[in-house]
């Protein structure tokens, strides 16, 4: 049997959700071991002068508890 646990995480990017998605993954990973899946639970961006400058994303990281 497996014990799985699920943090939340935040993160962003300049350039796309997918991007910001990849490094809270990729950051999470350095202190998580076992990274399972990610759900995206929330999205998000900045606006200034009519242009998006900052996508945020809101994730939930499952992981395997050894």
């Amino acid at each position: 049997m497996s014990v799985l646990k699920v943090i939340e995480v935040l993160s962003n990017s300049e350039k796309s959700w997918e991007d910001a998605t990849k490094k809270a993954v990729k950051h999470a990973s350095k202190s998580v071991k076992n990274i399972r899946s990610v759900y995206v639970q929330d999205q998000s961006a900045s606006v200034s002068d009519g242009d998006v400058t900052e996508y945020r994303v809101n994730l939930k990281i499952t992981f395997e508890v050894n």
